[in-house]
């Protein structure tokens, strides 16, 4: 189960993955022009996989360009830097609970190949998310579905 908190995080996901995403090979699309009201990347759905020794944050966000592409964007949220990885660092926030954050590409993240290798070999799913509301827990309904 994936630990969601109520809680900001500066810059947002979204801001993240809008400066990162089309400076990587794989993205076709216009290039983002710095400074003007050009509309950027939006979230169209996420989902997470469950780190079994719940470290790191593995989650996967939809997003669609301005001309309504879509992309699939593995990350991972870690509590401190992953050796080895800087080439594949999205970038960091600072979350209101946690602290910062590192975020890289998930496909650079053994912990994020782990976890779509689970899923994937055993039929899994993506993990229920939930929320702790006056000591209680309450799922989020999930906004895509996952099965391996």
């Amino acid at each position: 189960m994936a630990h969601l908190h109520r809680a900001g995080m500066s810059p947002s996901k979204i801001d993240l993955l809008d400066a990162w995403v089309p400076t990587q090979p794989w993205f076709e699309g216009p290039p983002r022009s710095e400074g003007t009201a050009d509309e950027g990347l939006r979230s169209v759905a996420a989902f997470r996989f469950d780190d079994p020794a719940g470290e790191v944050g593995v989650e996967t966000i939809i997003v669609a360009t301005p001309d309504g592409v879509q992309l699939q964007v593995p990350l991972t949220y870690r509590d401190a830097p992953l050796a080895g990885a800087d080439d594949h660092l999205v970038g960091t926030t600072e979350h209101s609970v946690l602290g910062t954050r590192w975020v890289y590409d998930g496909t650079a993240d053994p912990v994020w190949a782990a976890a779509l290798a689970t899923a994937v070999l055993t039929g899994g799913t993506q993990a229920e998310a939930w929320f702790e509301v006056d000591g209680e827990r309450q799922l989020r309904e999930p906004n895509s579905t996952v099965v391996g």
